[in-house]
């Protein structure tokens, strides 16, 4: 911005010499910044906890990590926990305290928002086709989908959203183009970029899921026809319809968090915004944080094999707090070996069959 007198007082309604390129984007009013201070603090906690929590149970289990549903799910939650993190530091900052630093800590910081939002939307994406191959192809998800070419694509999608957002800290100024009326530093030209590539994510989802729902809708229809019958594949169905309802739920919250911001974004690209429309965007945000919080609850704790390890978990923690209470600290380590043993053993008891091999379990 600095260097750019042109493009500061193209948009700021009042081009003078006391002019700051951040207050032009400093529009909210004492009451809004404590409404945004108390949403931002609590939303942040809840979905850092939450996520927190859900990469911890998969991570801390051998049998977990070794699928690649909950690798994508890991990545997520992982995602989704570096941008609650970061965006709700970042952005109490600027609106609540008016937090003004350098040019490079400032895109330091919205580059590294950006690179994990996008991460989490990719990371939708790449569960999105998990769930496509798991029904499309099911007798051969196993080789289509293996544990190394899920490791290789989260990495692909790390990189390149690395790659996409961060371009206006290595150069891509708002000089000579015009900034953006929503975020400082950053380049109209950019935004277009990134929202472009935003938009091919959510068309893969979007078209991604509808195949999943269609075959759901496809089992629905098999299970009235042979409602009083038991057929082959009947509880692989009934999986396919409880998945479909997880999924329209996912839909609808991915809109709802997502659909305000972005086209606030492409607003800002063809007209110039009052104070009270970037208000209101200020506001819109924070609905993306709220599907970092949510995003957990409807991947990660709706997973019966996540719930079953977060049982095994306690009941271990339980069994290492009686075995202190009661034995002394000398008992302790023999405590928690028993409790290792009794979560393996359980682990080994977990129903098999096709439907429990292939898909993560989701409750209706």
């Amino acid at each position: 911005m600095e260097g750019c007198p042109e493009t500061e007082a193209a948009n700021s309604s009042m081009a003078n010499l006391d002019f700051h390129p951040m207050k032009h984007y400093m529009v909210l009013s004492g009451p809004q910044r404590v409404a945004v201070a108390v949403l931002c603090t609590l939303l942040g906690l809840l979905s850092t906890l939450a996520n927190a929590a859900a990469l911890y149970l998969i991570l801390s289990s051998h049998r977990l990590r070794q699928k690649p549903s909950y690798l994508f799910i890991g990545s997520l939650a992982g995602a989704d926990l570096l941008a609650s993190a970061i965006f709700v530091c970042s952005f109490v900052n600027f609106h609540v305290f008016s937090g003004v630093d350098s040019q490079v800590v400032f895109l330091l910081q919205i580059c590294s928002v950006t690179m994990t939002f996008t991460a989490s939307v990719g990371s939708l994406l790449l569960t999105a086709v998990d769930r496509y191959l798991c029904l499309r192809h099911p007798q051969t998800y196993r080789d289509l989908l293996t544990r190394g070419r899920a490791l290789a694509a989260l990495g692909v999608l790390w990189v390149l959203s690395a790659l996409v957002s961060y371009p206006p800290l290595m150069g891509w100024s708002c000089c000579p183009s015009l900034c953006s009326e929503l975020f400082p530093l950053i380049s109209n030209d950019y935004l277009l970029g990134w929202l472009l590539f935003i938009a091919v994510l959510f068309s893969g989802i979007i078209y991604t899921y509808s195949h999943v729902l269609w075959k759901a809708h496809q089992h629905v229809a098999s299970l009235a026809e042979h409602q009083d019958k038991q057929v082959p594949g009947m509880t692989r169905m009934r999986l396919d319809v409880r998945l479909a309802k997880t999924l329209g739920l996912l839909l609808a919250v991915l809109f709802v968090c997502w659909f305000p911001a972005l086209a606030l974004m492409v607003y800002s690209l063809a007209a110039k915004l009052s104070d009270k429309v970037k208000k209101v965007f200020a506001f819109f945000s924070i609905l993306c944080l709220i599907n970092s919080m949510v995003n957990p609850v409807i991947y990660a704790l709706r997973s019966r094999e996540i719930r079953s390890s977060a049982r095994h978990r306690l009941a271990g923690w339980k069994k290492c707090l009686r075995g202190l209470g009661m034995e002394g600290k000398e008992e302790a380590p023999r405590s928690s070996m028993k409790s290792s043993i009794t979560e393996t053993e359980a682990d080994m008891k977990i129903t098999t069959g096709l439907a429990s091999r292939d898909l993560f379990y989701l409750d209706s």
